[in-house]
């Protein structure tokens, strides 16, 4: 920002402007995407505008401000890469031993059964048996009329029993 006069508040959207691109040539060398890289300079933005009562009065103070600014947003952002990353690791681990514990020959039976119903049956039964809604909360998750989701419930579980039991020796 090229002024001579002291910086106030009222200078923050021309330093914005000024500074915007090479902000986001920043974060762009330093994340893999460019969508990611936008992302964060606008989240830079809005961090200094709601900050804007820090800023120096400087034109050069209020630059490296700006890119304090910039460098605690991009580590924010690391930060919540590493939390999410950590999360989808202990959630692949608990799926898997899930998995592994309920791989009985019974349960992949169940499955292969369930799978020849027809969609909106397979789902009815899924979300009775594992996910423990009734038939009414089913009707209203599925908007659909509570009579018809009874039947369909009714006639998928036959068709199970008589799927299971012809299976077995």
């Amino acid at each position: 920002m090229h002024v001579d006069t002291a910086l106030t508040v009222d200078h923050l959207p021309q330093l914005l402007k000024e500074e915007g691109p090479k902000l986001l040539a920043y974060f762009a060398r330093r994340v893999q995407n460019h969508a990611d890289a936008a992302d964060l300079a606008a989240e830079c933005f809005v961090v200094a505008v709601r900050r804007s009562h820090e800023l120096p009065s400087d034109v050069m103070e209020a630059r490296l401000w700006l890119y304090g600014v910039a460098r605690n947003t991009l580590r924010n952002h690391r930060r919540g890469r590493r939390r999410e990353a950590a999360l989808y690791d202990a959630l692949r681990q608990e799926v898997a031993v899930h998995i592994a514990a309920h791989e009985s020959s019974d349960h992949v039976d169940l499955h292969q059964a369930i799978a020849q119903l027809h969609p909106v049956d397979q789902e009815i039964v899924r979300l009775v048996h594992w996910e423990g809604f009734s038939l009414a909360e089913v009707a209203q998750l599925m908007r659909r009329r509570p009579g018809s989701v009874r039947s369909r419930y009714a006639r998928a579980r036959e068709r199970l029993r008589a799927t299971l039991t012809a299976e077995r020796p």
